[in-house]
């Protein structure tokens, strides 16, 4: 009896020692070394409250989710997760978040990343940490120029594409004197020189400039000053609820009517807030664009079921955010592994085709470089109902609307 008890113990032993190399064996291949720590975390970095909310925001944490979950919601059989923040539109608590999460919560690539100060922030922490960083929701060429990193991305638009394409345009129909009503901020200070650039160069001119806080909300004295200097353009570098506010006021004080000799250029506006505006009060400004839901069957369809999601259809930036997080997730497919080198490498070598763009490429300073748009806001009576908002006026090529990359300073670049 002794014998046989002995002999069983040693067989229960033997089967718990199996049982555990198995579990052994079964985790080393959950925690395959080239997907770093078992999954891929996305973090969707933006303004949730404040005055970008509206065209980034949950919106755009939603249309991150909708990658993912076409994508299938793993890569190379790990799960990806999404996580979100506000940045409060401050650079400081962007750059503790950032920093948090790719310390602390392993995020391996953040996007998103609303507002020029804030997205400045995030991609010199993440460029330290070595951490793929993706602009949609900011603007300033620096970006892409003095403060690139080897990891960083910038998508959608950038000031110098705004300043292209609408500047040429407007100058070209004769407004040939400029004054700017211009953010106090880096993305303000980006966006009206190198409108100003283009202005000039095309023959146009200056002739006075205005600087106002982030997010007020009294413009009246602003627009006093612009409508005397009697400059032909407004230009407004500013966006989210200060360009709105702005242009409300503007019409308040009859500044907006037909008959006015002075015409404003919204420099950064969305389609949400043409929609914030209503058609009677934003008619006839030109407006860049580097997405419109309206464009084709294939914007069409897949802005119809982010609508069904948020009851709205998406800004040019939501639908940047999904196209950056799905030719990320396939970088990471195609590379075989998580490694932020042969990610990015990967994601520099591809170019970029989905229903947001056709032959994208991402040059080797990070710049997605793709057509852009020059839409004129429809008339009340032109307009077949809600969101019908722009009559397309220019289809500007990728290579046409950014400027070249010789002109780039990124040091990444041997010159």
């Amino acid at each position: 009896m002794k014998t046989n008890h002995a002999g069983k113990k040693r067989l229960q032993q033997a089967a718990a020692i199996a049982l555990a190399a198995a579990a052994v064996a079964g985790n080393a291949m959950a925690q395959d070394p080239k997907m770093s720590d078992g999954v891929v975390r996305i973090g969707v970095l933006t303004d949730l409250s404040g005055t970008f909310s509206d065209f980034a925001g949950k919106g755009a944490v939603e249309a991150v989710k909708m990658a993912v979950e076409d994508f299938g919601g793993k890569v190379n059989g790990v799960p990806i997760d999404v996580i979100a923040a506000d940045h409060l539109n401050k650079a400081d608590i962007a750059a503790s978040t950032a920093r948090e999460w790719i310390d602390q919560r392993k995020v391996d690539m953040i996007t998103d990343i609303s507002g020029s100060a804030t997205a400045l922030a995030v991609i010199k922490v993440a460029g330290e940490k070595k951490r793929i960083s993706i602009v949609t929701g900011g603007g300033t060429t620096r970006v892409t120029n003095e403060d690139c990193t080897p990891y960083s991305l910038h998508y959608n638009h950038d000031t110098a594409s705004l300043a292209n394409v609408a500047g040429k345009y407007i100058v070209k129909q004769g407004g040939n004197s400029w004054y700017f009503i211009t953010a106090d901020y880096s993305f303000g200070y980006s966006l009206q020189a190198d409108t100003t650039a283009i202005i000039e160069a095309a023959g146009g001119k200056v002739v006075g400039s205005v600087k106002h806080p982030f997010n007020t909300s009294d413009f009246s004295s602003y627009l006093l000053q612009a409508q005397s200097s009697g400059a032909k353009i407004i230009g407004l570098a500013n966006g989210g609820a200060d360009t709105i506010n702005a242009i409300k006021t503007a019409a308040e004080f009859g500044m907006l009517s037909p008959a006015s000799k002075q015409k404003f250029a919204g420099l950064l506006m969305f389609i949400n807030d043409v929609h914030a505006l209503g058609l009677k009060t934003a008619q006839g400004l030109f407006i860049t664009e580097g997405f419109y839901w309206d464009l084709n069957d294939e914007t069409r369809k897949w802005s119809q079921r982010f609508y069904k999601r948020m009851g709205k259809m998406p800004s040019a930036i939501q639908a940047a955010d999904y196209s950056s997080t799905m030719h990320y997730l396939n970088a990471v497919k195609a590379a075989g592994t998580d490694d932020p080198d042969a990610v990015i490498k990967k994601m520099k070598e591809t170019p970029v085709n989905d229903f947001y763009t056709k032959n994208g490429k991402i040059r080797a300073d990070g710049l997605l470089v793709h057509d852009m748009y020059l839409m004129q806001v429809k008339t009340p009576a032109e307009s077949k109902g809600p969101w019908d908002y722009y009559n397309l006026r220019a289809t500007v090529p990728g290579d046409d609307a950014y400027p070249p990359l010789s002109a780039s300073t990124c040091p990444l670049l041997k010159k």
